[in-house]
């Protein structure tokens, strides 16, 4: 038996179209099909996409620390969401609870539950049955921001961390679908 391997390498140079395709999607530009962001690069983008919802806006993570210090990035984020409740965008957020009281993860999400209800967002906390370990965010059907980044001020604005912006409302619609079920199996 002869095994036969193929290996296709694509290089891109600064003239190449991928490299002017990358350089034109740094901007966040949602007509670009994929963003990669690394570290940094998240918060400005997911603030972005939060501002100009028009519909709904679907987040399932692991790890929300808001209501440190308002100027943090996740009471920024916090308040970015309330601002869109305003504008009349549903936002639905799905939070990771261990069912323990006495855990540091449960106490910081349900305290970020609580604020973020106060702000108008509808909060679902998972089953405590199942680990709910996503950092997902579904925009108007159609943008999917998914990766490592959770909703920390380390995450955001310390730590190694890489996710994807995809502006494709196939995968979003499925992603929705995926966050719609966790929050059924937790009831």
């Amino acid at each position: 038996m002869t095994v036969l391997i193929v290996s296709i390498v694509l290089i891109t140079t600064a003239h190449s179209p991928v490299f002017a395709a990358e350089k034109r999607c740094q901007n966040y530009d949602t007509a670009c099909p994929a963003i990669l962001l690394t570290n940094e690069d998240y918060f400005p983008a997911l603030l972005k996409a939060i501002d100009e919802a028009q519909s709904e806006i679907f987040i399932s993570i692991f790890s929300f620390k808001a209501g440190v210090n308002e100027n943090s990035y996740p009471d920024r984020i916090m308040g970015h969401l309330a601002k869109a409740v305003k504008r009349g965008v549903k936002v639905k957020v799905i939070l990771e609870t261990t069912g323990r009281f006495d855990n540091e993860l449960n106490s910081q999400n349900r305290q970020t539950g609580k604020l973020l209800e106060e702000k108008g967002v509808d909060v679902y906390f998972d089953s405590p049955r199942q680990t709910t370990h996503t950092k997902l965010i579904v925009i108007d059907q159609r943008l999917v921001l998914l990766g490592s980044h959770n909703l920390t001020q380390a995450a955001l604005k310390y730590n190694n961390e890489i996710s994807i912006l995809l502006d494709r409302p196939d995968l979003a619609k499925r992603a929705r679908n995926y966050m719609l079920k966790i929050i059924k199996e937790a009831k």
